[in-house]
Parts: C-alpha cells; structure tokens; sequence
C-alpha cells in the first residue's frame, strides 16, 4: 500500500473512538518518535521519557472518546505530552544531559538537531564544554520559558503550532520565546566574553 493509500490521522481517530483499537495502535506508532523526543528533551533521561510516553498514550486513549478533532491529533498529542512533562519538571529538579549526546529511538541512534539560535552563526555551540554551560542554563529557565524554547529552537515547531499546543495566543509564545532567548544570551555572555559560566 502506497502512504497516498494510508489513513489519515482524521480517519484513524474516527475508527478507533468506535472501538478499533488496531486504528489507534496506527496512531501511537505514527507519532511515538516525536512524542518521545520532546519528552526527552524535556526530562532529560531516556527512563523517564519512556515513563512519560506511556503516559501521553495512556491519557490520549482514556481522552480519545472525547476528542472532537477541533485541532490535528498531533496537536493534541503534543498538548498531553507537555502537560505530562511539566508536572514531571514540576515535581523534581530537572537532570541535566549535554544536548550534543545522541538519543534512542527505536534502537537508533540519532542526534540532537538544536537550530543555532544565537547572534553568532560561526560559534560553535556544540563544542564540549559549552554544550554542559548551554544545557545547565536552560535547566535554569522557568518550565513554561522552557517548554516554549524547548518547541520552537530544540523541536524545531513552529510559532503557531507551539501557540496551539500550549493553549496560548502567538505573541505569548513570541514574548516567553524572547525571555528565554534572552536569558541564555546573557548567561553565555560571561563564556564568550570571559571563558567562563555565569554563576
């Protein structure tokens, strides 16, 4: 079967609010990968991601009956998956893990893509010692700066798709952008400057 012949996700739903529980095992493999790797990057750690994954899925199957499809199902999805991870974030101090070290998924291993994001485009943020200073900063954001960075510069969505997920209007999610950018600007400043982290 060509992916032209393939079900939407629309039509997934449908089949599996009435009972189809091989239509939604179709939507769990289509979106467990970019769930998985916003929970990893939010949480830090392949063990509580996966915690959190079978979460997102648990809730997203007990919610289902009730999702009218008013936004894509990835939306939705991703609106369980950063609930999910901001009670985690909220429940204990983030574990830090450098954002150059490649992630599992599905057995694979892939790299972090982080867009460069900085004033400088020739500075290399992924060497070693600057990948600990950036990683530890961003642990330091407030997790409502830090979901909306995390999306739009570390997940790469866009700023209308962030705005759906987190339920807010787009200059919302450009202000707390602007806050967290600004915040690891000015944290790094001492390390181009100085050769050292802020403190």
């Amino acid at each position: 079967m060509t992916a032209t012949n393939l079900p939407d996700d629309t039509e997934l739903v449908e089949r599996a609010q009435k009972g189809d529980k091989d239509a939604f095992g179709e939507l769990v493999e289509r979106h467990e990968s970019k769930v998985f790797g916003l929970c990893i990057k939010m949480l830090g750690n392949a063990e509580d991601a996966e915690d959190c994954l079978q979460e997102v899925f648990i809730k997203a199957f007990e919610a289902l009956p009730h999702f009218r499809q008013e936004a894509r199902f990835s939306t939705w999805i991703y609106r369980i998956a950063t609930n999910a991870c901001l009670m985690r974030l909220r429940k204990r101090k983030l574990d830090t893990v450098p954002l150059d070290r490649p992630m599992m998924i599905g057995g694979e291993s892939l790299p972090r893509e982080v867009p460069d994001w900085t004033t400088d485009p020739s500075s290399d943020l992924m060497n070693e010692e600057l990948s600990g200073v950036l990683t530890r900063h961003i642990n330091e954001l407030r997790p409502d700066n830090r979901i909306v960075f995390v999306l739009r510069d570390v997940h790469g969505m866009s700023t209308d798709d962030t705005a759906s997920i987190l339920g807010l209007s787009v200059p919302a999610v450009k202000s707390r952008l602007h806050r967290a950018r600004l915040y690891l600007r000015e944290r790094l400043e001492h390390y181009y400057t100085r050769g050292t982290a802020a403190a």
